[in-house]
């Protein structure tokens, strides 16, 4: 059996840090402040460019269309960003739900 299991049914989805984002917390961990989340982008969202001071993220696109420097992704694709690396800006062309993992607190320069 597993030791942990989430429901993202049963997971309320909260502000983001940018406009047009949400989060929904699927685990958080208290000792490392890292946090599994999916993400929702609203259509046309632009995220500027941006750094995780504290956290490496991964991020897998489970649906939506994905734009970065002029490339487009889609479904199936993964995403990595090492901590304190810039990257960006984002750009959703459609909707957008990914599943990240931050393995530090998500905080956003």
């Amino acid at each position: 059996m597993f030791q942990y299991v989430a429901q993202a049914d049963d997971k309320p989805w909260q502000p983001g840090p940018y406009d047009g984002v949400q989060l929904k917390i699927l685990h958080k961990d208290e000792a490392t402040g890292g946090v599994v989340v999916l993400r929702k982008f609203e259509a046309g969202i632009e995220v500027p460019a941006h750094t995780h001071p504290l956290a490496n993220e991964w991020a897998y696109v489970l649906s939506g269309e994905w734009e970065e420097a002029e490339k487009v992704y889609t479904q199936g694709t993964l995403f990595h960003a090492p901590k304190g690396e810039r990257h960006g800006p984002h750009k959703a062309n459609t909707e957008v739900i990914s599943l990240t993992h931050f393995d530090g607190p998500l905080t956003v320069e």
